[in-house]
């Protein structure tokens, strides 16, 4: 057990609220924080477990508490089985942390809207924070971060609310801090900007970084300092579960690829020839093959090709970093900071500031774990 991983002090805890709360992220990030808490494993791919966030002043993992929203109905003890049986959690650990997995399951609430459902957008932001106020009542949290981890929305038509906007507008009304870890509309909605701007509450986003992006973001600056000349750079995404059905559809893709294809324009300085494609392949379940072709040009104009594939578990690679950002912006929340946090960049495919190398969003959140550390 890393000796960061502390033990909270009575009463003293933090509300995770998780939109999208019985996904495989969701379970995944549940299970290990039980794990984490209990000494069962080590908090690898934590970021905030590391020896630059001792001092922070961040909260305990063992004094997190979830809930959420969904509007799936599969319990999170089976989820967790579901997912040990896939190989993305340890076969023993659904039975280790099982009541814990309860626990946070019957904190989770309807989502919306559903099929039917007639209620108005006012109306489901109102029901939405009336459960997070609930959630908080019951708990006695401190505080409450609310991270969005359902499936990718396709842009919304002008003039009508997302689903992700609905509950971050929710967010906002209850006065929880809120991070958007999907591509989705969430707290840019046109409606939410002057909302965010005056609550008082600190926010990133959007989009993890994860697998394919989090490569871009260290190989592209690459080419650029060395002087390299890119000139097609073209990807392929091979998934499976909920996030490959929800991205076969092409106007979720497009929202998805935006964030791949900033990252390239962003640490380059133009946007080189090529395309991201994601394909849905559901016999690959929770796991992912992304495959990268960088064409480029050397000295004396030598053409080269550089071809990486990155295979992993998306969620086993997301659910640590949801358990980082609940923690850095719920002690941001207790600091008195507010507004969109780019130091948090690091985590997001489409961040907040205007850094997208990988090296120098890293100093910037280390600066930001100095700055949480400090007395007022």
């Amino acid at each position: 057990m890393t000796p960061h991983a502390t033990t909270s002090a009575a009463g003293d805890t933090t509300g995770v609220w998780l939109i999208g709360a019985r996904g495989s992220v969701a379970t995944t990030a549940v299970a290990g924080c039980a794990a984490l808490a209990a000494q069962l494993l080590a908090p690898t791919g934590m970021v905030t477990e590391t020896d630059a966030f001792t001092g922070s002043g961040l909260p305990a993992l063992d004094s997190l508490v979830f809930g959420g929203h969904d509007t799936a109905s599969t319990p999170l003890p089976k989820r967790a089985e579901e997912l040990a049986a896939q190989g993305v959690l340890p076969p023993w650990l659904p039975a280790a942390v099982h009541s814990e997995l309860a626990a946070a399951d019957a904190r989770i609430r309807p989502g919306g809207p559903v099929d039917g459902d007639s209620r108005a957008p006012e109306e489901l932001i109102a029901d939405f924070a009336t459960d997070l106020r609930d959630f908080a009542r019951r708990t006695g949290v401190a505080r409450t971060v609310v991270v969005n981890v359902a499936s990718t929305e396709p842009e919304p038509a002008p003039g009508t609310w997302p689903a992700s906007s609905l509950y971050a507008a929710a967010a906002l009304r209850a006065g929880c801090a809120f991070a958007d870890f999907t591509p989705s509309t969430g707290l840019r909605h046109p409606q939410l900007a002057g909302a965010a701007r005056v609550s008082g509450l600190p926010y990133a986003g959007r989009d993890g970084k994860t697998g394919q992006t989090l490569l871009r973001a260290v190989l592209g600056p690459m080419f650029a300092q060395r002087a390299l000349a890119v000139r097609a750079w073209s990807g392929t995404n091979l998934l499976g579960g909920g996030d490959g059905a929800a991205l076969a559809d092409p106007a979720a893709a497009r929202a998805k690829n935006a964030g791949k294809e900033r990252v390239l324009a962003d640490t380059l300085g133009t946007t080189p020839q090529g395309e991201v494609h994601i394909d849905d392949v559901p016999a690959l379940g929770e796991w992912k093959t992304a495959w990268d072709h960088v064409a480029f040009d050397g000295f004396l104009g030598t053409r080269m090709v550089l071809q990486t594939i990155w295979q992993g578990c998306d969620s086993a690679l997301a659910a640590p970093l949801v358990l980082d950002l609940a923690r850095l912006l719920a002690r941001a929340h207790e600091k008195g900071l507010s507004g969109p946090r780019p130091e948090l960049g690091f985590y997001f495919k489409d961040p907040d500031g205007d850094e997208s190398a990988l090296t120098e969003q890293y100093a910037h959140l280390l600066a930001f774990a100095a700055r949480l550390g400090h007395s007022r």
